[in-house]
């Protein structure tokens, strides 16, 4: 089902997603964050679902179907390296903070720091282009709204 886009992911210089194949990849690296240290928390579904809902602006339904979809993604993909490739080459670098901030969303949305989750979102933010500070800013952000 998803063979096409994990070639295009595989490639030593993919080229530019089409907006539906950056969507799947950016929703597939929520899901593997929030899988990172083991626990794929119902609030950690919860939360990526309202921001798939929110930034596609998506029904619930169709938010949810995304989701399942990325999931199957996510689990099919080989490594974190080909989807941040993918969502750096697809996004502009001012929504590339937007990307950090959902992704510092899901990370926390069970209320606890983990190390595995911390260190994948430093490794994730370096590779899309997204300095260690500005991740924290946009760390900081989210758990001041939460």
């Amino acid at each position: 089902m998803f063979g096409d886009l994990l070639k295009k992911l595989a490639q030593p210089a993919p080229d530019t997603l089409a907006d539906g194949d950056a969507r799947l990849a950016l929703c597939a690296l929520l899901v593997r964050v929030a899988r990172s240290d083991g626990d794929y928390a119902a609030r950690e579904i919860q939360r990526i679902t309202r921001i798939i809902s929110t930034r596609y602006n998506l029904s619930q339904t169709e938010a949810e179907a995304l989701r399942h979809e990325a999931e199957t993604l996510e689990a099919e993909a080989p490594d974190t390296v080909r989807f941040t490739r993918a969502i750096k080459d697809a996004v502009p670098y001012e929504n590339r903070l937007a990307v950090i901030e959902a992704l510092w969303q899901v990370a926390l949305a069970d209320g606890v720091r983990e190390a595995d989750e911390d260190a994948l979102l430093r490794m994730v933010a370096s590779l899309l282009g997204v300095s260690d500070q500005d991740s924290a800013r946009a760390r900081q952000r989210v758990a001041r709204s939460a």
